[in-house]
Formats: C-alpha cells, structure tokens, sequence
C-alpha cells in the first residue's frame, strides 16, 4: 500500500519554533506523524533578525522529524508574523473586454491587478496576500463574484495585506539555509483561523486574537471573508517580564509562576492567599500582588484590540465574538477579563481537525499550516511535497524564494 502523503507546516514563532507533520485521515481530521517544538533563536516579536542562528534551530527540528517518520521531507508550509504586517484597503477599475459585455475570469484577473497596483505601500513592502472584498458592475456594489454577469465597468475592492520586505527575505532564507523549500508563507492569524473558527463564526462575524510571546495578532472575519488584520508588539513574555520585575526572581522563575499559579482576575478570599516558592532565597507573595501584575498587562493588550475593534468600521456587531488562541490564551480567568474589557462575547478556541491537539492553543498557528497545504492539494495545486506550477493567486510561486 502506498504510503500517503504528508504535509509539513512550520510555525515560526518569538518564543519557540514549532513543527508539525502528518496526513489527512479521514474527512474531518488528520494523523499527526510529528510533533515537535525547540526555544527560538534570533526572532524578536516574531521577526527574524539573525538568519544563521534560526537556521540551526530548523535545521535541528528537520533532523528529528526524519529519523522519527522515516520520510524525506523537504518543503513546508510556513508562517509569517510581527507588527510590520498591516492591511490596507485599494480599488481599481477595468473595462470589460468582450464586445458581448460578459465579464471573464481574464477580466476578473485585469481589475485584481488593478487594484493591487492602485495602492501605495509604504517604502520596503510589499504584498503578501490580497482579498476580493466586493465587485462592483456598473455601479452595482456588494457583488462576492462577478465572472459571468453582463457589464461594461468592473470595479474590485481588495484587501491587501502586506509586510516588510528584508524581515520576509530573512524569514525565508533561514527556512531555504536549512533545507526546506517553501510551498507558502501565510500570515500567522489567518493560518490559525483556518482550524480555530467554523465557517459559520466567520459568516455571522468574528474575530481571532492570537496572544503570542511577543505579538498578539487580531483577524477579523464578516460575512465569510477577511475584514480587517492587525499586530500588536505586546504578548505574553510582557507578562513574564513584569512578574520577574515585580517578584524581584529570575525569568525562567517568572514563567514557571504564570503558567502554574498565574491569573487575570482574583475574587474574594485568593486574594489573601499567600504562596511561598523553595529555592536557595525563597520567594513569598500574595496572590492579590501576583495579580496586580498580571491583570494590568493583559487589560494592556485587550485595550489596543478595543481601540482597533472602534477604529474600523463593520457593517455588522461581531455575533461570535472574540476567539481566544495561542499560547498566552492559556491564563486562568483570561477570557472573564476579555469580557469584561471588550464587552463582547468570548471564548477559548479550540483546534479543530486534529482531535489530540485540541486543546493545545499553542500549536494552533502549525495546525493551520498544515490544513492550508492540504486544502491546496485538494485542489490539485500541489500534490505530495512537490512544488507544482500554476499554484494560482493564493499561493505563492516557489522559484520566488531563491531569489537572493
């Protein structure tokens, strides 16, 4: 029997660097062959910033998924992150080109183009992916596809997201220096949108926010589609920063007492709790002092997520809410003190497609890759590791990333 095909997702991340390898199973779900994390080396807010030095943590990460599978791997899907990825919203305008006036696939094509040229990016950018938010034909507006309709005007309204030039060119040759090819490199929170939100959630509107070490990163979805993406340069390691400062300990300390004792919010008698941790000076503080450290930076980042939630203007009040995922959605009470700062909905995510890892926010991102590689090899744009041609305007051609 043939053995099936495997997809590889690499999750690129501020703290850790994370692999994840394994196969469609059945419909609904995948087999996980590999799994894996090692601490980061050269990233900084989820930014590459020495290629060498997060090149051997790849490297390392790819020895091991080979001995443990006994497969060659040699391409992945991988991540991009950090503030320098922003959106912006362009329109551009063609006349359809067929004497009949039917709009074509060639003229839908034209107007993207079009629209993607319009729009004026800031020095050193450049695209990464662009959304179809509407067509408008012959004034007529809110039209989701306009390929087959009659019309002498088209317009398309697209977001583009983008991100900075040399951190991309970093990212991908640290990935390239360790032996990989790159099939795509799709931005963090829509990866993790694609396993963490039903289609549904999406339709009534709903937003991710994926709380990282050193970015928190919101994706917010209307009627099916993208609206609006944004990163903020504030994460989890903030929190861990602050106890180590506050609890007078040392970091690795610091992250031990978020993870095990850490909470957003404190009620009635924890408050006068008292815990004391062993060690060569040991350490006594009130869990009211713990969250007096804790709570303030967490309001911190839901605060900019309240100031970008008012800066945009959506048709339609977010019905889902807000979807808590990543790692630093872990914290006790986090969701309580999300409720009460953005005063909408929210909840724990949860993974869906890979039934052991459910729970496990942290991988979210990496499971999200490698759901995106296997909706691409459904469509037959790639197939079984291969780089195919004709990979389409949602992924990126492969010869692009060995360009120096």
């Amino acid at each position: 029997m043939a053995k099936s095909s495997i997809i590889t997702g690499l999750d690129i991340g501020s703290n850790s660097i994370k692999m994840l390898v394994a196969a469609k199973k059945d419909e609904d779900s995948f087999e996980v062959m590999f799994k894996a994390e090692e601490p980061s080396l050269g990233i900084r807010r989820g930014v590459v910033v020495d290629v060498e030095k997060t090149s051997r943590i790849i490297q390392i990460l790819l020895e091991r998924a080979r001995a443990e599978t006994g497969r060659k791997i040699d391409s992945a899907f991988i991540n991009i992150g950090g503030s320098h990825i922003s959106c912006v919203l362009s329109r551009g305008m063609v006349a359809v080109s067929r004497a009949d006036r039917n709009i074509s696939k060639e003229d839908v094509d034209r107007v993207l183009q079009e629209a993607a040229k319009a729009v004026s990016l800031p020095s050193n950018n450049e695209p990464l992916e662009n959304f179809p938010k509407e067509f408008i034909v012959d004034g007529v507006e809110e039209i989701k596809s306009a390929e087959g309709l009659q019309g002498a005007r088209l317009e398309a309204e697209v977001l583009i997201l983008s991100g900075f030039s040399p951190y991309k060119n970093n990212l991908t040759q640290a990935v390239l220096n360790a032996g990989l090819q790159i099939l795509d490199v799709i931005p963090s929170p829509l990866a993790g949108s694609s396993v963490v939100l039903s289609q549904k959630q999406k339709e009534m509107g709903a937003a991710i926010l994926d709380i990282g070490a050193g970015t928190t990163e919101l994706a917010i979805f209307e009627e099916g589609e993208l609206f609006h993406l944004a990163v903020f340069p504030i994460g989890s390691s903030n929190i861990t920063a602050d106890i180590a400062v506050g609890l007078k300990t040392d970091i690795d300390i610091a992250e031990a007492i978020k993870l095990k004792i850490g909470s957003c919010l404190l009620k009635g008698k924890d408050k006068k709790e008292k815990i004391e941790i062993e060690g060569e000076e040991p350490l006594v503080f009130s869990q009211k002092a713990l969250a007096g450290i804790i709570e303030p930076r967490v309001s911190e980042i839901f605060e900019e997520v309240k100031k970008e939630l008012k800066a945009v203007s959506r048709k339609n009040p977010l019905a889902s809410g807000v979807v808590l995922t990543g790692g630093g959605a872990k914290m006790p009470k986090i969701v309580e003190l999300a409720k009460k700062e953005l005063k909408l909905p929210c909840h724990l995510g949860k993974i869906s497609f890979f039934p052991e890892m459910e729970n496990e926010l942290e991988y979210a991102t990496v499971c999200g890759l490698v759901y995106k590689g296997v909706e691409l090899e459904e469509s037959g744009s790639w197939k079984g590791g291969e780089p195919l041609a004709g990979f389409g305007s949602k992924i990126k051609k492969i010869f692009k990333f060995f360009l120096p």
